[in-house]
């Protein structure tokens, strides 16, 4: 028998747990009931901040690169797709990318709990009579945070649940139409900016800017079905931040992967990690090379092989690739070199053969050299940062009629600095391109400012590019040749269909079978 349940946060705030269905409605096994709980804001703020480590945490292993693989960015190592069938269909797109794909199925599952627990503080705030600025910083961080999930999985699922306590008789755990669920992520986001403050001391915790960034691309990444597409009101969003003097680039871009530079004046939002466990958190470990790990396990650009550039995002444009000549963010990026003191790894013949080919560099932790495991890594992991919006700025620009302005505002910011401060003629974009021209050119040079930092299938789905592109460029996909329109969008997990008594096999995305 399927079951529907109402997620208790008081036993899964610091915790990942299973699904959406596993919302369960009892009374906490603590000294207080819930009522009590939840009347003192003492004892809300700590949920709150579990919140925030258990959202960091799905960023923080394989987990947090998953739904970069199978772009025309990175692709799985040669080895990950030789011995595990499962995870290699999230690049080949065939019969392994189905409902039963565990793979995704942590990635969905490990969501749910945060954005339940979220809901759970909205809810119960509502009954909340103490002070009203600290209760309504708490509700914006909450709102802020559920806000995050809920726009992350829509944007690869589709239609989800929407779990809202006050209205879970009509909603249930049902997936909801797109219109409903975008009006809830930009309600969550307006009581963000409306109540969070404009800094933290707490890196941590959200702060207004990082909810009218957010908002900003939500207006621009909705999907048309969602009816809230709108470039004109993601343009004013992304002005405030433009206009408003808090947030600058830094002046090298080499500075924002330095372990020792954390939180710049570039950083809207940034999760914050640490070299010791439970804080730490693995990127580099999954991201370097399989053969450096061989000859030493306190080398910091040895790893896993998880996560690899296409060969077009590691290439130059002069072979066919992304990379123009001059272009700091290429070496800071992309790691083509493997000497490790002195000496070069021989390729393992087992492994596949693409070990010392160019890697991702963006997350090594030079700290961990010689003295700590590569899997204690911790450098911090960016979600927003000002470069991003300053691009999403230009497209709102172009979008809106306004083509020469948008490309004076990448050449005089983010390729100015992509030139180390002085770009050259033959690198500045041309103010009399159409507007299609900008949009292709776009696509490239957010893969050249922001790769592997989360955006790229965002970005190929919104601009219907997912299925041309990655057939082209991802090695995978591209010898599998079975990526199709119904691609952009993930199967539901087969225990979400199986266990929530919301749902049924027609519940499933077009195009998926339910096994």
């Amino acid at each position: 028998m399927k079951t529907k349940y109402i997620i208790l946060p008081l036993a899964l705030l610091m915790l990942v747990g299973e699904s959406c269905k596993k919302f369960v409605i009892e009374e906490p096994q603590t000294a207080l009931t819930q009522e009590e709980v939840f009347k003192s804001l003492d004892n809300i703020e700590p949920l709150v901040l579990g919140l925030y480590t258990s959202w960091r945490n799905t960023k923080k292993d394989r987990g947090g690169f998953v739904f970069t693989l199978g772009t025309d960015e990175a692709q799985q190592g040669a080895y990950q797709v030789q011995t595990d069938d499962r995870q290699a269909g999230l690049d080949r797109y065939n019969g392994f990318l189905t409902a039963s794909n565990t793979a995704l199925a942590q990635q969905w599952d490990s969501r749910w709990p945060v954005i339940s627990a979220a809901a759970r503080v909205i809810y119960s705030l509502g009954f909340n009579k103490e002070d009203g600025v600290r209760k309504n910083t708490i509700l914006g961080e909450a709102s802020f945070i559920r806000a995050a999930l809920n726009f992350e999985i829509s944007q690869y699922w589709g239609e989800i649940p929407l779990i809202d306590l006050a209205k879970f008789k009509e909603y249930g755990t049902r997936r909801q139409p797109l219109p409903l669920i975008y009006s809830y992520i930009i309600s969550d986001l307006e009581n963000a900016v409306k109540y969070l403050p404009e800094s933290q001391s707490d890196k941590r915790r959200a702060t207004r800017g990082a909810a009218i960034a957010l908002l900003g691309k939500v207006y621009m990444y909705a999907p048309e079905a969602a009816q809230v597409r709108d470039f004109a009101k993601a343009k004013a969003q992304f002005e405030l931040l433009v206009n408003g003097g808090k947030y600058s680039l830094v002046d090298n871009y080499a500075d924002l992967w330095d372990p020792s530079k954390p939180n710049t004046t570039e950083s809207i939002y940034e999760f914050q990690f640490t070299n010791v466990y439970p804080d730490n958190n693995q990127t580099q470990w999954q991201m370097g090379s399989r053969s450096l790990a061989e000859i030493n396990q306190y080398c910091y650009f040895g790893g896993y092989d998880l996560m690899v550039p296409t060969n077009y995002c590691n290439s130059d444009a002069t072979a066919g690739g992304l990379w123009e000549q001059g272009d700091v963010r290429k070496e800071s990026s992309i790691r083509y070199d493997f000497t490790y003191k002195g000496k070069t790894p021989v390729l393992n013949p087992s492994f596949g053969g693409d070990e010392l080919n160019p890697h991702v560099k963006k997350y090594e932790d030079p700290r961990t050299d010689g003295s700590l495991s590569f899997w204690l890594s911790g450098k911090n992991i960016f979600y927003l940062r000002y470069s991003d919006i300053l691009l999403c700025y230009a497209e709102t620009l172009n979008e809106t009629g306004s083509t020469a302005a948008a490309v004076q505002l990448v050449n005089t910011t983010v390729r100015k600095r992509a030139w180390g401060g002085t770009l050259p003629m033959a690198a500045m974009w041309n103010n009399g391109m159409s507007q299609d021209e900008f949009r292709a050119k776009m696509l490239d040079e957010r893969m050249r400012e922001l790769c592997f930092e989360g955006w790229r299938r965002m970005d190929l789905i919104r601009t219907g590019k997912l299925v041309d592109l990655v057939k082209q460029r991802n090695k995978w996909a591209k010898e599998s040749g079975a990526i199709q329109a119904f691609h952009n969008r993930y199967p539901i997990p087969l225990q979400e269909i199986k266990q929530n008594s919301d749902l049924t096999e027609k519940d499933q995305n077009q195009g998926y079978l339910n096994q």
